[in-house]
């Protein structure tokens, strides 16, 4: 049986730390970005150290790649959602579609060139278009943990 005091404190609550939440969860794309940023020049310093200077070309190339990926990614999808919403300042549909195709393109010729200059340096592009699984990676382990320390 629950009863009602006049006060809603625990509605007041639920409110803010719903707000807290999703304010926290909000930040997950600026965060990966972010670790994109700081994963990519230490997995390729790694890379030059392990493997010698081709393959961390390679893998220089590849975070390039996947870090631009991952921009135009983002900015397609929030491009496809203004205009399902109708958002006044939408995108053109012919340069959401351009965009969101050419990345593949853009991939293509990475590896193109890379095959074509050093084929050894093939390997470290591979890898280096994982660059943001690792981010995400990270952002999922950051999740856990804030929700487990602070029940977010």
């Amino acid at each position: 049986m629950t009863t009602f005091s006049g006060d809603d404190k625990d509605g007041a609550s639920d409110v803010a730390s719903d707000a807290a939440s999703e304010h926290f969860y909000g930040g997950a794309l600026r965060r990966i970005r972010n670790c994109m940023v700081v994963l990519g020049p230490l997995f390729i310093l790694a890379a030059l150290a392990r493997f010698g200077p081709r393959p961390a070309i390679g893998f220089a190339v590849g975070c390039v790649i996947s870090f631009v990926n991952f921009h135009w990614l983002k900015r397609a999808i929030a491009g496809f959602v203004d205009r399902a919403t109708g958002a006044a300042a939408a995108q053109s549909g012919q340069g959401i579609v351009f965009r969101f195709l050419f990345r593949y393109v853009l991939m293509a010729l990475g590896a193109y060139a890379i095959l074509t200059v050093s084929p050894a340096s093939l390997n470290g592009l591979l890898a280096g278009l994982f660059l943001p699984v690792a981010a995400i990676l990270c952002e999922a382990f950051y999740e856990v943990y804030v929700a487990l320390a602070r029940g977010v």
